[in-house]
């Protein structure tokens, strides 16, 4: 049993989005899992369905959207911080910008 704050877009997806925005400190249910949201989530990001391994492809849409760069928990959010664009480069703002490959 899955949150229905959280929609799987796809059956094959290992993750799930976030359909009405999360705050710190609430719990969700993810797979039958109680875990603890740790950080404000807007409507649309994506969170882990299961454990994800570094270097696994992420799902969604049925389709891979990236690739982990490292290990990422249960419920924890999925973003730019821990998934690698499989296609595109990815671009860091600010200062210090630099090119990921």
């Amino acid at each position: 049993m899955t949150d229905p704050r959280l929609l799987r877009l796809h059956a094959a997806d290992n993750v799930l989005t976030v359909i009405r925005t999360l705050e710190a400190g609430d719990e969700l249910l993810v797979e039958s899992e109680l875990v603890p949201v740790t950080e404000r989530l807007p409507i649309g990001h994506k969170i882990a369905a299961r454990s994800i391994v570094a270097g696994e492809k992420i799902l969604k849409y049925g389709a891979p959207i990236g690739s982990a760069k490292r290990a990422i928990a249960a419920g924890e959010h999925v973003h730019t911080h821990n998934i690698r664009s499989d296609y595109l480069p990815t671009f860091a703002r600010g200062e210090g910008a630099h090119y990921e490959h």
